[in-house]
């Protein structure tokens, strides 16, 4: 198997996901005009949506065992893509609530299925390679965030006001969705049969680092949910940013860092270990958030959400590869796999928790002033410090090591020696 491929085709699938995400995201003012709804309907909306991403997560977890993960991450994709065009037609073209309610489910239900096959295929090749690799494959999401960004910026309100437009972003997935991801072999009767709760995965030790999770998903999803509205709010600045291209300015720094962070995640990781990386992150995007609560103008705003993103850039992937890590501990290569995938299905739903405190309670405390709704990522973001010591960290870190690792085919031994993205 070419694992140069693989990684470049799980690559892709990431960085579609975080187009069609914030591409969502930037345009959620135009949606809430368009539709009139306020904080409180908004957060309804992203309530319903990280629930049925919830339930497509674990939905993710019997297709990967079924089909296997790269089946599985394909057809997520293709609904993914539905979903996106149903609200894109419905926001520009029919001007129907319900419509686009009804694409914003479909959307919600393979969010959730994309985000766990996706990190399936990644601590997979992670596992192949021995080395850390998750945070580059994050930093493809974070690339696709910024191309839609782009897209906002530079579109403003002609963004998808043709018959398609700018909503034909969802065309890439389907590209995406016929590369050649990492093929596995499939399980056998035995480890196929065999429930999760029998599998013997440590769910205690795995919890505190989903705890991490949620505090990361919180931070992420207020900023880039919450942000370009923040950056509008005549009730938190008073000369705040009325035009629709300057409401992206809350996500695009924000994902500059990010991206910045994560191409160097991989190394930075195998040196100082995901221990140190997650607290000083953690410390990072603290002072990051104080800018944001605190600003008396929106730039000041911008330039803590910059910082936000150079502090929080880590953490999801390592959290994934840790929990990997806890959960693979089996000689037995197709049961290790099982576990695993089992474990990431049901560890991203620490994704959805997070996003709920971040998208929905940020909107909801900070109803009458979205100020109050940033202090409360800005507290709990120091819980990380303490989290870190559950961080078994990522194959090559110095303060790990790598046991039961997958053996790589001797035909896959020069992919093995790739150089990091």
């Amino acid at each position: 198997m070419n694992l140069r491929s693989s990684r470049a085709a799980i690559g892709a699938a990431f960085l579609v996901q975080g187009l069609l995400f914030i591409s969502l995201t930037t345009r959620m003012p135009v949606i809430a005009d368009l539709f009139d709804l306020g904080e409180l309907a908004l957060s309804g909306l992203m309530l319903m949506m990280v629930l049925l991403a919830g339930v497509g997560s674990v939905a993710a977890e019997s297709w990967a065992r079924r089909l296997g993960s790269a089946h599985a991450l394909r057809a997520a994709l293709v609904l993914l893509a539905t979903g996106f065009a149903v609200m894109g037609w419905s926001v520009r073209e029919t001007g129907t609530f319900g419509l686009f309610v009804v694409g914003l489910a479909l959307y919600g239900l393979a969010l959730g299925a994309v985000d766990a096959t996706t990190n399936m295929q990644a601590v997979a090749l992670e596992h192949r390679l021995a080395r850390p690799v998750l945070p580059s494959f994050h930093a493809w999401w974070t690339l696709g965030g910024i191309l839609a960004t782009l897209f906002t910026l530079g579109l403003g309100d002609r963004l998808g006001s043709g018959p398609w437009g700018a909503w034909l972003l969802a065309v890439p997935v389907v590209a995406a969705a016929s590369g050649p991801l990492l093929a596995q072999e499939p399980p056998d009767a035995a480890a196929n049969d065999t429930s999760t709760e029998s599998l013997g995965i440590p769910w205690r030790a795995i919890v505190f680092v989903g705890l991490a999770l949620i505090v990361f998903y919180m931070v992420d999803t207020a900023t880039t949910a919450w942000g370009p509205l923040y950056l509008s709010s005549d009730t938190v600045f008073a000369e705040p940013a009325h035009d629709a291209s300057l409401f992206a300015l809350a996500s695009l720094p924000y994902l500059i860092a990010t991206l910045a962070a994560r191409l160097v995640g991989d190394r930075s990781t195998a040196r100082f270990g995901a221990r140190s990386m997650v607290r000083a992150g953690a410390v990072v995007a603290f002072v990051g958030l104080v800018a944001v609560v605190f600003a008396p103008t929106w730039p000041v705003a911008v330039i803590g959400f910059f910082v936000v993103g150079l502090g929080m850039a880590v953490v999801a992937p390592l959290s994934f590869s840790a929990a990997a890590r806890l959960a693979g501990d089996e000689s037995n290569p197709l049961l290790r796999r099982r576990r695993v995938d089992a474990a990431i299905a049901r560890f991203n739903q620490f994704n959805y928790v997070g996003a709920l405190l971040g998208a929905v309670l940020t909107g909801a405390i900070g109803a009458g002033n979205l100020r109050i709704g940033y202090a409360v990522p800005m507290v709990l973001v120091l819980a990380l410090v303490p989290l870190a010591r559950h961080f078994s960290g990522a194959p090559g870190a110095p303060e790990d090591t790598v046991a039961h690792e997958v053996p790589v085919a001797p035909e896959n031994s020069l992919a093995t020696g790739e150089a990091a993205t």
